[in-house]
C-alpha cells in the first residue's frame, strides 16, 4: 500500500542573516567617505522591523541600497521586505521602517492553493496556520508542483519544507 509524500509551503526570514547584513551595512555606512558625516543608522526593532535613519531622503535610500546588497549577499530575498512610508523626524532628517514578512498571508495562501489545484495534479492542498501543506501519493508530482510554485509570484519568497514520505 502506497503512504502519502508531503511537504509544506513556508515563507520564513532567517533573523541572523538579518542581523549579519545589518552589522555588515552599518560597517560600510561609518567607513563610506560620502556617508561617514550624515548620521545614518540601521537598526533591528523587536523581531520584525528594521529602523533606518539619516540626514536627507538622498543619503536614506544611499543606506537601503546598501542594505539590500547586503541582504541579498546573506540570502534573503527583497520580497520578504516591506517599506513603510518616509516620515520626517528632527532637524530635518528622516525616517523609515521595514517590516520582515514571516509566514504566508492568508490571501497568498489561497493563491498558492489555487494555483496547485490550476495545474490538475493530483495532490491535496491546505492552508495550516501561515504555511500550506500540499500532500500526495506521488514523490514526482510534489516535484512537479514545487516547480510550479518556483515559477509563480506570490509576493513573497518561498521555501520548501518538511518533506516527508
Amino acid at each position: 500500500m502506497a503512504s502519502d509524500n508531503s511537504f509544506d509551503v513556508v515563507s520564513k526570514v532567517e533573523l541572523q542573516e538579518v542581523k549579519n547584513a545589518i552589522d555588515q551595512a552599518s560597517k560600510e555606512i561609518h567607513t563610506r567617505f560620502d556617508l561617514k558625516d550624515s548620521k545614518s543608522k540601521i537598526e533591528l526593532e523587536g523581531d520584525e522591523t528594521i529602523q533606518l535613519a539619516s540626514q536627507d531622503e538622498y543619503t536614506l535610500k544611499a543606506v537601503i541600497e546598501i542594505l539590500s546588497q547586503r541582504l541579498v549577499k546573506r540570502g534573503i530575498s527583497l520580497k520578504n521586505l516591506e517599506y513603510e512610508k518616509l516620515e520626517p523626524a528632527t532637524n530635518s532628517s528622516v525616517r523609515q521602517k521595514i517590516k520582515l514578512k514571516q509566514g504566508i498571508a492568508s490571501e497568498n495562501a489561497k493563491k498558492i492553493v489555487a494555483a496547485i489545484k490550476d495545474s490538475k495534479l493530483k495532490v491535496q492542498a491546505s492552508i495550516q496556520g501561515d504555511t500550506v501543506r500540499v500532500v500526495s501519493k506521488d514523490r514526482d508530482i510534489l516535484q512537479q508542483i514545487m516547480a510550479k510554485l518556483r515559477a509563480g509570484d506570490f509576493g513573497v519568497e518561498l521555501q520548501f519544507t518538511n518533506f516527508r514520505n
